[in-house]
């Protein structure tokens, strides 16, 4: 049985809108309809012993998922190190895409530790990571991935828990520190949580921090299952990971890319500024500036100022709003967007040259759309006297007849 589509890019999204952790991604992987036996017997090829792996299906307010346990036997565990996993997944038949991840994801968490204990990275000895069932966690999501034909993880900002947990350290702050060091510098979204209990653990807070390849709202995709996770512990409401698999739709050229969003109500500034303020954001990094009219309080009218730009660019563009606007603060959210590549051409006419963007088909066998460059337009109109509609006309007719 195989879940891969040739003819499509097979996406996975995951919901953490109630945490993350290594057992809720394996029962919510197993609940998208992947086989317990075809698992289990790609993770028979590692040099692993002592532990079986069980799911139970759960009903947890009203909504139903699976639950997934690694049983272990009744033998000491082993505080493993860096090296010894690394060699243990090494040694492994697992195909290289399994290990690669599988390696990856235990090389964040050696870092994690490493940083919060102040010790080197091959110094550090797992305890709960290290031992027999976090390593089918982790090794296990990356080998159901392989199964499931996943090409790209995608996953929704990481809610944090508050309060405390017992470790082999003793008792530590939520989020765990190694959870908040796996996160930091890492551009991994996070938001508050009322909960006082562990929400994101490190080995979940790893595992997306391997996989994933933006973290962000849902993408757009063809959703065509949705698997549930529960984890051990039941707060009395639908705690569960949630996965989206699903295809993207191959059939146009697209491409995605997370921007921010700044937004600001203005309802004091000289309107003769809003020109020169426009032309400089863009001039600076910004993709797009747009004003839109409001009412405010006081029944002030204002302007809604909105500006789309790259994370790169956020120092700057802030520091041209304040300098330049009178605004005292403004709101900044991450956005999507999902544009398809653009390509240039150029027209000759009796004037000068006229560029023309345009983008075509998957397959580039056929344009999709084009327009002729606005400044290009201008200056040919200007050298010819004809009115600016007509050398539209003209470059899209030439363009048609290129083409």
């Amino acid at each position: 049985m195989s879940f891969a589509n040739q003819n499509a890019n097979q996406v996975l999204y995951f919901d953490c809108y109630s945490g993350i952790s290594g057992d809720m991604t394996l029962g919510a992987l197993l609940d998208l309809g992947l086989a317990l036996d075809q698992l289990t017997d790609l993770l028979s090829r590692l040099p692993l012993d002592g532990y079986r792996l069980e799911t139970e299906k759960v009903n947890r307010g009203g909504i139903a998922g699976t639950r997934a346990r690694v049983i272990i036997d009744s033998r000491p565990q082993v505080a493993r190190n860096l090296p010894a996993i690394l060699e243990l997944i090494g040694d492994s038949d697992l195909p290289a895409a399994v290990q690669a991840l599988g390696c990856k994801t235990f090389q964040l968490l050696a870092e994690a530790e490493a940083a919060v204990h102040g010790i080197p990275v091959e110094k550090v000895h797992f305890h709960e990571v290290g031992a027999v069932d976090a390593i089918i966690d982790i090794v296990g999501t990356a080998a159901a991935l392989h199964l499931l034909g996943i090409d790209e993880v995608y996953c929704s900002p990481l809610p944090l828990g508050g309060g405390e947990v017992q470790s082999a350290h003793g008792r530590l702050p939520l989020p765990a520190p190694a959870t908040a060091e796996l996160l930091a510098g890492r551009k991994v979204p996070v938001r508050g949580s009322r909960e006082s209990f562990e929400l994101v653990t490190p080995t979940g807070a790893a595992i997306v921090a391997a996989a994933a390849k933006e973290f962000g709202p849902l993408p757009a995709f063809t959703v065509e299952a949705i698997g549930y996770g529960a984890g051990s512990y039941d707060p009395g409401y639908p705690n569960f990971l949630r996965l989206f698999r699903g295809h993207t739709d191959d059939s146009l050229p697209a491409q995605e890319e997370t921007l921010l969003q700044i937004q600001a109500n203005i309802d004091d500034l000289n309107p003769e500024i809003y020109g020169y303020l426009l032309q400089k954001l863009l001039s600076c990094g910004a993709l797009d500036v747009y004003y839109i009219p409001v009412q405010m309080k006081k029944d002030r009218p204002g302007v809604l100022l909105t500006v789309l730009l790259s994370p790169e660019s956020l120092q700057t563009v802030r520091e041209i709003i304040f300098q330049e606007t009178s605004t005292l603060g403004f709101r900044v959210v991450p956005t999507r967007r999902i544009s398809r590549p653009r390509q240039m051409a150029s027209v000759e006419t009796e004037w000068g040259p006229v560029r023309i963007k345009y983008c075509s088909s998957a397959a580039e066998d056929h344009i999709l759309h084009y327009s002729p460059e606005y400044e290009d337009c201008c200056q040919v109109a200007r050298k010819s006297g004809l009115p600016l509609k007509e050398i539209y006309r003209l470059a899209e007719s030439l363009f048609r007849n290129k083409s």
